[in-house]
C-alpha cells in the first residue's frame, strides 16, 4: 500500500471521527436546551396568577348612620380589616377571585365595649374573552357576617342581625369589561339572589324581604359590580367596589346598594393611616325611620392608624 493511500485512509477516519464527536455534542446540546426550556415554561406560567393580601390593624374613629350589623354611632374602635386576592388570565381565559373579612370592636362610654361591625364577602368570576377588555362571565357572590350585630335607639340595644341573617348568594352570567386587572365593570339582566334568614326571631319579623317566618327568599333581576385598585402614588392606595342590584319582583325602581372604600396611606413598611367608607342601602331592610319600619342609607367612616402588612406577586 503506497504512502498517499496511507494518508487518505487515516485522513478519512480522522474526519470521521470528529464528525461522530460533533454529532454526540450536538446531541448533548439539544437535550440541556429541550431541559432549559421546560424550566422556563413551568416558570412562566406562574406569571399567569397575580396574588396579594393585605392585612390592617387599626384604632380607628368610627362614626355610623342606621347601620344594621351593629355599632354606637360615633366611638373609639378596634378596627381589623384582611384583604385577598388571585387572579388568573392565560390566553382568553381568565378568573378572578377576591376575599374581604372585616371586624371591629367598639368602645363606648354609652354602651360600654361591644362588637361594631363584622363582614366576610367572597366574590368569583370566570370570564372568557370575546376581546381585548370584554369577556362572557359567570359570577357567585357570597356575603354575610359572623357575629350578632344590633342597633341603638337611645342607649337601648335592638337585635338586628347574625351569621347568615342576613346572607346573601348571588349567581349571575353576564359581560365583564376589564380595562386592566385593576378596573373592571360586570353587568347582567340575568341574576338570582338568595336571601337567606336562618335567625328564627329575626325571619319571623319579616327583616330582609322574607315572608314572615320563611328563612330565605329567591329573587331574580339585574346586577352591576364595578372593581376599581388604584396605586395613586408609591405609598397610597385605593381599592373601591360597588355593587347594585335591580329585583324584578318587588319595586324594581328601589335599587340595592353595596359600596365599600378602602383607601391607605403608607407611613413606613408596617405603618399606615387608613380611611375606610361603606355604603348599604336594602329597600327590604325596614329598621329605621321614625317607627323602625323604614329603609335608609347605612353609612360607615373609620379612620384610623395602625399596622398594615401588604404583600403582592
Amino acid at each position: 500500500m503506497s504512502y498517499r493511500y496511507i494518508m487518505l485512509i487515516s485522513a478519512s477516519l480522522f474526519w470521521g471521527n470528529i464528525s461522530v464527536a460533533q454529532l454526540g455534542t450536538i446531541s448533548v446540546l439539544k437535550k440541556e436546551l429541550d431541559k432549559h426550556l421546560q424550566t422556563k415554561a413551568v416558570d412562566t406560567s406562574l406569571n399567569n396568577w397575580d396574588q396579594g393580601i393585605l392585612y390592617n390593624l387599626s384604632v380607628a374613629q368610627a362614626s355610623l348612620a342606621n347601620w344594621s350589623a351593629g355599632g354606637d354611632d360615633f366611638s373609639m374602635s378596634l378596627s381589623s380589616i384582611f384583604n385577598a386576592h388571585a387572579n388568573y388570565k392565560k390566553d382568553k381565559h381568565n378568573w378572578d377571585n377576591m376575599f374581604d373579612f372585616n371586624l371591629g370592636y367598639v368602645n363606648s362610654s354609652s354602651l360600654g365595649s361591644r362588637k361594631n361591625d363584622d363582614r366576610f364577602d367572597l366574590l368569583s368570576k370566570y370570564g372568557y374573552s370575546l376581546n381585548d377588555h370584554i369577556n362572557f362571565t359567570g359570577l357567585l357572590n357570597l356575603r354575610s357576617q359572623l357575629f350578632n350585630g344590633y342597633t341603638y335607639e337611645d342607649g337601648k340595644a335592638n337585635y338586628a342581625s347574625s351569621f347568615f341573617a342576613p346572607g346573601y348568594l348571588l349567581g349571575s352570567i353576564g359581560l365583564d369589561f376589564k380595562k386592566s386587572q385593576k378596573f373592571s365593570v360586570f353587568a347582567s339582566p340575568v341574576t338570582t339572589r338568595w336571601v337567606i334568614v336562618r335567625d328564627t326571631a329575626l325571619s319571623n319579623k319579616g327583616l330582609y324581604g322574607v315572608t314572615p317566618g320563611e328563612k330565605s327568599n329567591l329573587e331574580f333581576g339585574s346586577f352591576v359590580t364595578l372593581n376599581y385598585l388604584k396605586d395613586i402614588a408609591k405609598n397610597i392606595s385605593l381599592k373601591t367596589r360597588l355593587d347594585l342590584f335591580s329585583n324584578y319582583r318587588r319595586n324594581p325602581k328601589n335599587v340595592d346598594l353595596f359600596m365599600t372604600n378602602f383607601l391607605s396611606v403608607s407611613l413606613t413598611k408596617i405603618i399606615a393611616l387608613t380611611w375606610e367608607v361603606d355604603f348599604i342601602y336594602d329597600d327590604d331592610l325596614k329598621l329605621f325611620g321614625k317607627d323602625n319600619t323604614s329603609p335608609a342609607l347605612q353609612f360607615k367612616s373609620l379612620v384610623g392608624i395602625g399596622i398594615q402588612i401588604n404583600k403582592k406577586r
